[in-house]
């Protein structure tokens, strides 16, 4: 499992990851919590190469406010 990065805010639906270093999972990776729960997708990576942010689209019934602060993984 690959460690994505921290949530550090949420725009228009999504949850905004910055990730630890320049490696990011590809656009459709699904995205789990450190409980291995299911949280969303990958649907775009963006900023600077060497250390970009990554959009995911939460699942049903996953609360934005609720991953604030989470760490995320790839799986």
């Amino acid at each position: 499992m690959q460690r994505v990065g921290e949530v550090v805010r949420t725009a228009q639906g999504l949850a905004v990851v910055r990730c630890a270093d320049d490696d990011h999972p590809d656009v459709g990776t699904e995205a789990v919590d450190e409980q291995l729960n299911s949280v969303g997708r990958v649907v775009d990576v963006f900023g600077p190469v060497s250390r970009p942010y990554v959009a995911v689209t939460p699942d049903e019934g996953v609360t934005l406010a609720t991953l604030l602060g989470q760490k995320l993984y790839a799986r």
